[in-house]
């Protein structure tokens, strides 16, 4: 990410040389915060991976997360037709608003509070990165650590088990039990993932590929 500023000559930086910058998570699309950075701030988050802001009730720079630790990963910058606002795709750790919620746009104009976004990519996202906790700690007691730890034969032996139960379930046609037993597939699928480094991202972005795409016949 770290790149020369001087490279984007076409952003447009206010009267106050600040812009406003949208913090969007990049697993499942939810708006997170609005902010605004600076010259400084864009070159530091560009240059760190984590992003700076510049706080303009306190006058200086800021890094997302300094005192709470929830910080946030940034992994693409873009910039409007206007070229006057930035989105940044993040991975953000724990909440981003300092209220407590996973967004700061958690209720309406009615006042009434907005659902947390729970779309498919985004918790198998979320199931990834403490598989991969896992991985990396190896916390005694863990299933996932113990299970990682026996190697990809007894992870491919659930997936082959767990993929028996969701053909048993589909034969049943019973919604309830399809529903757990293709929870079970997928949990242990990703097991499979982790103890090969494969983000959820990239099967995604495969799936993606093929939208439009006809199929051999």
């Amino acid at each position: 990410m770290a790149k020369n500023l001087n490279q984007l000559p076409e952003l447009r930086f206010n009267s106050e040389g600040l812009i406003p910058a949208v913090a969007q998570d990049r697993a499942n699309g939810q708006v997170l915060m609005l902010a605004y950075m600076n010259r400084e701030s864009l070159a530091l988050t560009r240059a760190t991976g984590f992003a700076h802001y510049y706080s303009r009730s306190r006058g200086r720079l800021w890094k997302k997360g300094e005192e709470s630790g929830h910080v946030q990963r940034v992994h693409e910058i873009r910039y409007d037709c206007d070229a006057d606002t930035l989105l940044l795709k993040v991975d953000q750790e724990g909440v981003a608003c300092h209220t407590g919620h996973r967004s700061c746009f958690h209720r309406n104009l009615d006042g009434d509070p907005v659902p947390a976004v729970e779309d498919t990519l985004g918790v198998l996202a979320d199931i990834y990165r403490t598989i991969q906790e896992r991985k990396a700690l190896r916390p005694e007691g863990s299933y996932v650590a113990g299970l990682l730890a026996k190697g990809p034969n007894a992870i491919l032996k659930k997936i082959g088990e767990e993929s028996a139960e969701v053909v048993m379930a589909g034969k049943e046609g019973e919604r309830r039990a399809i529903v757990f037993e293709v929870a079970d597939l997928w949990f242990h699928t990703l097991i499979l993932l982790g103890l090969h480094d494969i983000d959820p991202q990239e099967i995604a972005r495969e799936l993606h590929s093929r939208i439009g795409k006809r199929r051999p016949s």
